[in-house]
């Protein structure tokens, strides 16, 4: 029987004054640090960018 994979997700959303390289230093910051990993990146219209990172949650199994 196979395992399903669960994630937990983290939204960050930065306004169009945040620079490109101060976005890619935060979210880089929470990939290293939080073990996150970047799953979506939305640019909306008016230049604000959400962005969408994940992990695995690892569930331990009762052994007994």
């Amino acid at each position: 029987m196979g395992t399903m994979v669960e994630y937990e997700y983290r939204v960050l959303v930065f306004a169009r004054s945040v620079s490109r390289g101060d976005l890619r230093r935060a979210v880089a910051a929470e990939a290293e640090y939080g073990h996150w990993e970047l799953s979506r990146l939305r640019l909306y219209l008016g230049g604000a960018r959400k962005v969408w990172l994940r992990r695995r949650i690892i569930r331990v199994q009762r052994t007994g």
